[in-house]
């Protein structure tokens, strides 16, 4: 039974434990259609981290033409620098930190020099420094009445392994310059958002006899057990009103998908396949699901519907298509390039729409897994490998803007945002 959890978890994590984004794909957003911005620090120790992730922000967003150049400045008044009459607004901005941090923002029109947006925020927790960047430049978007952006402001829950039949699960913001273990000792893995709001998660713990599912309160620490199984158990997705749960279950050795209603507490098996069904993902109006079988011999993302037997083969391309997530009509899958039996092999990451049967790669370079939508769809993120390094990446699907973190730390199990 041990074989065939690793054997499971292995399949589930497309047989490697890759990162990536791509800062190549040369396709761009109109420019003029962006709005030209500089920041200027008028903070009393300047802070690169702080410059940076503001960057950042403004950049993955999809909206604005931030200038990379790092100004000094007084954010007592009004004034603009004469190099910077080109731009359209200046951003200028105030951090402190001691006991908590502090971040004063004005937005300045540069045509007339008038304030159009001025906030201070606060937040006692040092190490949340990030989250004060990232609110101001969501209400600073919304200030100039563009697409939502509050994916910016989410955490993202992952797990790494950090010794034998020993793993970790952690916070962070979207760019990991956050982070903060909320769960160890033992084998914890597979964490999934269990509300929109996140304050609750469910992972997977392998610490008793039986692998058990627990939802989490990440605020008060309140651990709840929802079901114990034989074989796997992982929580792959969750209903938009947070009362059903897709399940990958293994109780008679192999694993199929099942629904978990909350309410009822009845289960419902919705594949029956002699092989390896994983990776259940509500998929259009939530009455279908895609998933990950190796029912043509090898690993693909299929489609079904919960209360019918018919399947739906949705990608035609690769031999391993091992991982994917769904928006809408929109489903993202990473598929396999390569077949090196001695060194990583090249996966990239595709968006597939089903409206239009169009698919296209977002990315083109390393080896790229775990594709996650944002909660608007908007963004993709993934992990990727490229020359030894590990990254986490994001491309904004609107504009095609990327952007490429640096992941310092242990394997990654899973994540989720």
């Amino acid at each position: 039974m041990h074989k065939l959890i690793l054997l499971l978890i292995g399949f589930t994590l497309s047989f490697n434990m890759l990162f990536a984004v791509d800062a190549t794909l040369k396709i761009k957003k109109d420019v003029e259609q962006r709005t030209h911005i500089a920041l200027i620090d008028c903070s009393e120790a300047q802070n690169s981290k702080v410059f940076k992730i503001f960057l950042s922000d403004f950049k993955i967003s999809g909206h604005f033409l931030v200038d990379t150049k790092h100004y000094i400045g007084d954010i007592s008044n009004n004034f603009i620098l004469p190099k910077l009459k080109n731009k359209e607004y200046v951003l200028k901005y105030k951090f402190s930190q001691n006991n908590s941090s502090k971040l004063e923002v004005k937005l300045l029109n540069v045509s007339n020099g008038n304030i159009i947006f001025s906030k201070t925020y606060s937040i006692l927790n040092r190490t949340k420094m990030p989250f004060l960047i990232h609110k101001s430049v969501s209400e600073v978007n919304n200030i100039l009445n563009y697409p939502n952006i509050s994916w910016i402001n989410r955490y993202v829950v992952y797990s790494v392994y950090s010794a034998p039949r020993h793993s970790e699960i952690y916070l962070s913001d979207y760019t990991f310059n956050y982070k903060k273990i909320i769960v160890r000792g033992g084998l914890n893995l597979f964490p999934k958002w269990a509300d929109r709001k996140q304050h609750n998660l469910y992972y997977t713990s392998y610490k008793n006899v039986l692998p058990t599912l627990y939802k989490l309160n990440i605020y008060t620490g309140t651990k709840t057990k929802i079901i114990s199984s034989e074989g796997m158990l992982v929580c792959s997705d969750v209903s938009s009103d947070g009362s059903k749960l897709l399940l990958t279950m293994a109780p008679n050795a192999q694993a199929d998908i099942y629904q978990l209603n909350l309410l009822t507490h009845s289960k419902k098996r919705i594949t029956r396949f002699n092989g390896i069904d994983v990776n259940g993902r509500y998929a259009s109006d939530e009455n279908h699901i895609i998933f990950v079988s190796n029912r043509l011999g090898y690993p693909n993302i299929f489609k079904k519907s919960i209360n019918a037997s018919g399947i739906s083969q949705m990608v035609y391309h690769g031999r391993n298509n091992s991982s994917c997530d769904a928006y809408g009509d929109k489903i993202i899958y990473s598929s396999r390039e390569t077949n090196n039996a001695f060194r990583n092999n090249k996966f990239n990451i595709y968006l597939l729409s089903e409206s239009t049967l169009d698919t296209r790669p977002l990315t083109t370079t390393g080896s790229n897994q775990f594709p996650r939508f944002s909660s608007d769809g908007s963004v993709v993120m993934f992990l990727k490998q490229y020359s030894g390094h590990t990254s986490v990446g994001y491309t904004n699907l609107n504009s095609y803007q990327s952007l490429l973190f640096p992941f310092y730390g242990k394997k990654v199990q899973s994540i989720d945002w």
